[in-house]
């Protein structure tokens, strides 16, 4: 049954390079910023070990170097390099690199070391190793027994195992933090996924080399179990690199698209004052229709403070304040009340500070808040009945 499970080495290879086609405008615009290129670095890389992995590949490496199994400590290199760039990702994605501790910087240069020491490693056993049968799925468990290429098969595995445990440990560590953005807890959460998915197919190659070790026969471990399991893993972890940068896109979008719909009230009022309106580009940016629509009003309510009776504005302020509302909602109030009385009248009022001047500064600045009470026309009637009650007292 799991020998018929097979998912090609390609399907995670695309998946990755999806994953490296959405990180990429990020990354080229900010590419001062290290981790920005880290994880551009990461993804290659894990998109090349996938690439190489598969047995098509395997078997052109072969070909063209005219050195049988060479893919072998290619593959396995590349694998170990990737390792150790998640190892060097995690450390310094979690602590910041703006101003490093010192047991960071300890870290990430034990982790360089390690791994180019393993990679060099390789590539002596293989040199010393007698490999001269192609093998091309099946390299573990044929060779499991094979001087020097017996270590080389345990020396990528425990490197791989020790850094998916690290990793793991890491990243469901930091899971744990308070305060971590939705987004990045869920990229999170896929990233823990799919390095425990790692564990598993560590365990299934090293069990299926332990196996031939004592003359038993587990092959199906390494060959129909690990595959799947890996391309499986690269999916979740594609994810969970995806998933982060996805969520803030999209809630950025949400956020301009709920900003340019909370304006439409006062928008529309204020084209009663200026018909001309914004007018309609095609394939305009929900960022630049936002921005039309705002600069719009603000210019639409500019002359139009003119016509703004402060006193009436103050009064209305208490009112509301009267009448329950915290500040901010208060002052959202008075504010529609008085643009509302100015549109209807077109007249300038007489000044009751003598000044004749009106400041429109928290007009222009607060349009969202006071588009948004123009949605609660009852709200607004209490409060002008509220302030026109004490000047009617007074004309009687």
């Amino acid at each position: 049954m799991l020998g018929e499970f097979y998912i090609s080495f390609w399907i995670p290879a695309a998946v990755l390079t999806a994953a490296l086609a959405i990180k990429l405008p990020t990354v080229i615009r900010l590419w001062r910023d290290p981790l920005l290129r880290a994880v551009g670095g990461l993804l290659i890389l894990a998109c090349t070990v996938f690439v190489f992995a598969a047995p098509s590949t395997i078997a052109w490496t072969n070909r063209v170097t005219g050195v049988p199994n060479i893919s072998a400590p290619w593959v396995y290199s590349l694998l170990t390099a990737f390792c150790g760039s998640c190892l060097l990702l995690i450390i310094t994605w979690r602590n910041g690199l703006s101003d490093r501790a010192a047991a960071t910087r300890r870290a990430m240069r034990w982790v360089v070391c390690v791994y180019s020491g393993v990679i060099v490693a390789l590539w002596t056993l293989f040199a010393l190793a007698d490999a001269p049968v192609e093998r091309l799925r099946d390299l573990d468990t044929y060779y499991a027994t094979t001087p020097f290429m017996r270590e080389q098969i345990l020396l990528y595995l425990l490197a791989h195992t020790v850094a998916v445990l690290i990793t793991s440990w890491l990243i469901w560590n930091w899971v744990r933090t308070d305060g971590l953005d939705a987004w990045l807890r869920w990229g999170l959460m896929f990233l823990g996924v799919g390095y425990a998915l790692n564990l598993v197919f560590d365990a299934a190659k090293l069990t299926a080399v332990a196996a031939r070790w004592t003359g038993h026969d587990a092959d199906w471990l390494s060959t129909d179990l690990a595959p799947p399991l890996a391309c499986l893993s690269a999916i979740v972890i594609a994810l969970g690199f995806i998933l982060p940068h996805a969520g803030q896109y999209l809630r950025e979008r949400r956020l301009v698209r709920l900003a340019h719909r909370e304006l439409r009230p006062l928008y529309h009022l204020m084209r009663s004052v200026d018909s001309s309106g914004v007018p309609f580009v095609p394939r305009s940016t929900p960022e630049l229709r936002l921005i039309r629509r705002e600069t719009f009003i603000r210019d639409a309510l500019l002359p139009l403070s003119r016509h703004i009776d402060e006193g009436r504005r103050r009064r209305s302020y208490e009112a509301a304040l009267s009448l329950g509302f915290p500040p901010e909602r208060a002052k959202a109030l008075a504010a529609a009340v008085v643009i509302l009385d100015a549109v209807a009248d077109g007249q300038p009022p007489p000044r009751e500070d003598g000044t004749g001047e009106v400041d429109s500064t928290d007009l222009l600045h607060e349009i969202g808040a006071t588009s948004r009470a123009l949605r609660r026309p009852d709200e607004i009637e209490a409060v002008r009945a509220r302030a026109s009650a004490p000047t009617e007292s007074a004309r009687t």
